[in-house]
């Protein structure tokens, strides 16, 4: 809407009453703060056609405003303002520490956490673990458009409590956020409960410390390492692409996997090439994961001795059609126009040790699994197209309307075998992870 204003078309945003602060900040972001706006009380989501009409008859003084007023920029600062160094005092630097926190948190540079203080000592330190020049760029993050830079990065990663090791983990997990493929503006405005997944292959997980087994996602002492690092990358996507929960982060319940989710895959478990070489990296090479996920399931099974049995099991997983990417497929794929990407929905597979151990004996590895999965985990057509609108799919796919006629045909819930991912990650015992994912995940190298 921006770009057809800025072309001399008019145009108007209906907007919700709650979602009118992240429309003006997504406005002055794109580059045209006082883009017309027509309020109204609810979303359009989930309303009777006639309730619809109601709100957007009741906003149409506003539409005929919007088309023919000139655009004036609002006036006030959507932008927090903050001196370039920050002073806290108090009885002791304990108190001043719990001053600069609740400072932090109210100004929503802070994830809910104590945060460690970024002092210039501190940064400077976090700085030695990259022979980057402070001031190099490493991306630019929306939805903010804010100037990631070495320095700013470094002093995310101080608050949430990293080490020098993983500052180049946090500079590769950033690039991966800004590739055009991962859409990163969907990913960080939407309603959905998008959190980063990151995943560390190669000897930099070793260095940094990352834990690859036995609660690996956390909490405790063993995956400190991969806490941390998972913390900057929300901190980073906060204070530097200016996600920020209620303006432009509009996430309807919110997630605790948004904090931090993170580890290593566990390579010296695993029967087959680590996650990063079977994408196409050499083993000796480091690489970052990231892959945004929605949400969390267990694959719980200490019976199947087979790998038919497992694949069958792990598919219960996968058909859930109350998770917004399953079977996304028939309504068409996540594009950004900007860039001509389009995304298939990938879902991510933490496979245990002791479950992959069961596949390899039978000679199975990646691809026999994922075409598995492909085969069995299939629903009904009217099952699937339960929270889809069928106009969406008519013209997505208008081949297919002849599944109209068959509702009880069993579709897959994926678009390719290729869209379940797997990295074996975990201790002993018959327990793995199956996450949601909204797109694809990117892999890039750890270059420092």
């Amino acid at each position: 809407m921006v770009e057809l204003e800025r072309r001399g078309i008019p145009t108007v945003v209906f907007t919700a009453q709650h979602f009118v602060p992240d429309a003006r900040r997504s406005a002055q972001s794109f580059g045209l703060s006082g883009l017309p706006l027509a309020v109204v009380p609810l979303p359009f989501t989930n309303q009777r056609p006639e309730d619809v009409h109601r709100m957007a008859e009741a906003a149409m003084d506003q539409v005929v405003t919007g088309l023919t007023a000139p655009v004036e920029p609002w006036t006030e600062d959507l932008r927090p303002v903050a001196d370039e160094r920050l002073v806290y005092e108090g009885g002791d630097l304990l108190d001043a520490w719990e001053g600069m926190n609740r400072d932090f948190l109210t100004r929503g540079w802070s994830d809910g956490f104590p945060l460690v203080a970024a002092t210039s000592r501190a940064v400077e330190a976090m700085l030695r673990g990259t022979t980057r020049d402070p001031g190099e760029v490493i991306a630019t993050l929306e939805p903010g458009f804010g100037i990631a830079t070495v320095e700013k990065l470094a002093i995310n990663a101080v608050m949430a409590g990293c080490a020098p090791a993983h500052l180049p983990l946090l500079i590769a997990a950033v690039k991966c956020l800004a590739e055009p493929k991962m859409y990163i503006r969907n990913k960080a405005m939407s309603t959905g409960p998008h959190a980063p997944l990151v995943l560390v292959n190669g000897p930099r997980a070793h260095l940094a410390g990352l834990s690859s087994g036995m609660c690996a996602l956390g909490p405790g002492a063993p995956s400190a390492g991969n806490t941390v690092l998972g913390r900057a990358v929300r901190l980073a996507m906060m204070n530097v692409g200016h996600t920020y929960v209620g303006v432009s982060d509009m996430d309807t319940i919110g997630s605790p996997l948004k904090y931090s989710l993170c580890c290593a895959e566990n390579q010296a478990e695993s029967p087959w090439d680590p996650y990063h070489v079977a994408h196409g990296f050499a083993r000796e090479q480091s690489t970052v994961t990231v892959h945004f996920v929605y949400g969390i399931c267990e694959l719980h099974d200490f019976r199947s001795t087979t790998p038919e049995s497992l694949v069958e099991v792990f598919a219960t997983a996968a058909t859930n059609v109350a998770q917004v990417g399953t079977a996304l497929w028939l309504i068409g794929r996540r594009a950004d126009p900007r860039y001509k990407t389009e995304e298939k929905e990938h879902n991510m597979l933490f496979i245990c040790p002791e479950h992959a151990q069961i596949f390899a004996r039978a000679g199975w590895g990646r691809r026999e699994i994922q075409e598995g999965l492909y085969r069995v985990a299939r629903m009904p057509f009217r099952t699937l197209m339960l929270n889809k609108e069928p106009k969406a799919m008519q013209a997505a796919h208008p081949e297919l309307a002849w599944l109209a006629d068959h509702p009880e045909l069993p579709l897959p819930v994926v678009e390719t075998p290729e869209c379940f991912e797997i990295a074996v990650v975990g201790g002993a015992a018959g327990r793995g992870a199956y996450f949601y994912g909204a797109g694809e995940p990117v892999t890039l190298p750890v270059e420092d």
